[in-house]
């Protein structure tokens, strides 16, 4: 396979555009669509739908079946290209490159930052980013090859990721101050089952965790109420909404300010409310030299505050 077509179709297959991929890679339109029909040639399938406005358009590129396939290895192959050249440069000493990190949402606003900030003042020269999502999202996007490596709440069930054990995320129940249950010492299962429990969306690890936990505790709700963030479920608890389940490290600063409480539940068998917190790779990826440097640093154990 000629890997100068490829690379040529898959910056196609990426921008969805014959133009803005011949402007990305700085030839002429019709250089593009020269090199994309050579490699349809060569292979014997065609790639791109040449339906109306198939060839042309900001809408106008759409990928046939085989050429999204190929498409999802031509992001593997040249993935695999960068790690090499990151190899390279730090072989020969230079001190470039750059390091994306997928993170959920809660790790990225409470664990992750002590870790960037460790990374960018050991490799200052390096360009860090920081892609955030719900832990689908941020999976997905490992898989797509858009991330180096990721860190979530919960577990992502994909073949081509290795999920490692990262650290533990204490959780805890929390309600409004001036809530009944909150007045007790201790709150009974059936006081938590009529409360109007707040949750995170279908995706976020928190969700998962929480659904897991609740189902483990013999939680089970009469009225749920979804939020799209932790932060918003804190939030609406100060205000007197319901009760949730949230990282600890979330609610911190508002159990401090004595904004919310948190529950200590009276009930047989109460579980720990712990979640695992993992480190997501692709397995066939071998990681480059700064995300082995990154996965280094996260051995060590730099607390939120």
């Amino acid at each position: 396979m000629n890997l100068h077509l490829l690379r040529i179709f898959a910056a196609v297959a990426e921008h969805r555009s014959f133009s803005r991929a011949a402007g990305a890679l700085f030839i002429s339109q019709p250089a593009v669509s020269k090199a994309v029909r050579q490699l349809e040639h060569q292979l014997d399938l065609t790639l791109i739908e040449r339906g109306p406005g198939g060839m042309r358009g900001v809408r106008g590129v759409r990928l046939t079946e085989s050429g999204q396939a190929l498409f999802e290895h031509a992001r593997g192959i040249f993935a695999l290209e960068r790690a090499a050249t990151e190899e390279v440069r730090a072989r020969v000493g230079l001190k470039r490159g750059r390091l994306v990190v997928g993170a959920s949402t809660t790790i990225a606003g409470y664990w992750l930052p002590r870790y960037a900030a460790r990374f960018a003042r050991t490799v200052p020269s390096v360009q860090l980013q920081v892609r955030v999502g719900n832990t689908q999202t941020v999976g997905r996007a490992l898989i797509d090859c858009d991330t180096d490596l990721a860190l979530v709440e919960g577990p992502v069930n994909d073949e081509r990721i290795v999920a490692s054990h990262w650290r533990d995320d204490e959780l805890q129940i929390i309600a409004h101050p001036e809530a009944a249950l909150a007045r007790r010492r201790r709150a009974s299962l059936e006081e938590l089952n009529a409360q109007a429990w707040l949750l995170r969306e279908p995706g976020s690890g928190t969700r998962e965790v929480t659904d897991r936990l609740m189902r483990a505790e013999r939680i089970e709700p009469g009225r749920t109420i979804e939020f799209g963030s932790n932060e918003g479920i804190a939030r609406a608890v100060a205000a007197g909404l319901g009760v949730a389940m949230l990282p600890a490290c979330v609610v911190r600063e508002l159990l401090r300010m004595g904004e919310v409480r948190a529950l200590t539940r009276s009930h047989p068998g109460a579980v720990a409310l712990r979640r695992p917190l993992y480190l997501l790779q692709l397995r066939e990826r071998p990681p480059s030299p700064l995300a082995r440097e990154f996965c280094t640093l996260l051995t060590q154990v730099l607390e939120t505050r």
